[in-house]
């Protein structure tokens, strides 16, 4: 069993990768002390790295973070990393999903995917990055009370047409991109540890 500190402070995240990496990782919470990290890096990759050394800092233990982005085909990729933020700060979930569903009024190509990287950084300076795509499409109104963020406007593709706010947990974790890059993250460490 490997120990890691989790620097998310988003309970639904923290349920979902709690879920994932049951059984091989022991997830501790990020401790109260630390504060929120600013996500100010351009890439997914560079926030889920500034969160987990925060914490790998702030612990001196190894630390899993991850970074997630909604890339819309006809916004050019937007709101991309700055999908918490796609509204502006201190924006809700909802705000988020009234903007983005704003943007797209009227356009019938609504393609797009989620992207996670998930990032584990150690003490040493050692790093394990991964990554989950799910492709989908954003549907025209909210469908579902389920989940968080814009589960409610995302259809993953190849499903039955709902959302993932209308899945159950296990559903949306069959086939959601951070429940694939976490999985992808069981695989690698599993290999480290033999």
């Amino acid at each position: 069993m490997i120990t890691l500190v989790c620097a998310s402070a988003n309970p639904d995240k923290v349920v979902e990768i709690a879920d994932v990496l049951d059984g091989l990782v022991e997830l501790e919470p990020r401790p109260d002390h630390v504060p929120d990290v600013v996500e100010d890096a351009d890439t997914l990759e560079g926030n889920a790295r500034l969160k987990a050394r925060a914490l790998v800092h702030a612990t001196g233990r190894p630390a899993v973070a991850d970074d997630t982005g909604l890339e819309v085909v006809a916004l050019d990729g937007a709101p991309g990393v700055h999908a918490a933020r796609y509204a502006g700060e201190g924006c809700s979930y909802a705000d988020n999903r009234a903007k983005l569903l704003g943007a797209l009024d009227g356009v019938s190509d609504r393609r797009a995917r989620f992207r996670t990287v998930v990032l584990v950084a150690w003490p040493d300076g050692d790093e394990l990055v991964v990554e989950g795509v799910c492709d989908g499409a954003i549907t025209t109104v909210e469908r579902g009370d389920r989940g968080f963020g814009y589960d409610a406007v995302f259809a993953p593709a190849g499903g039955d047409g709902r959302t993932f706010a209308e899945m159950t947990l296990a559903e949306k974790q069959a086939v959601s991109h951070r429940a694939r890059a976490l999985r992808a993250l069981l695989t690698e460490l599993s290999a480290r540890i033999g």
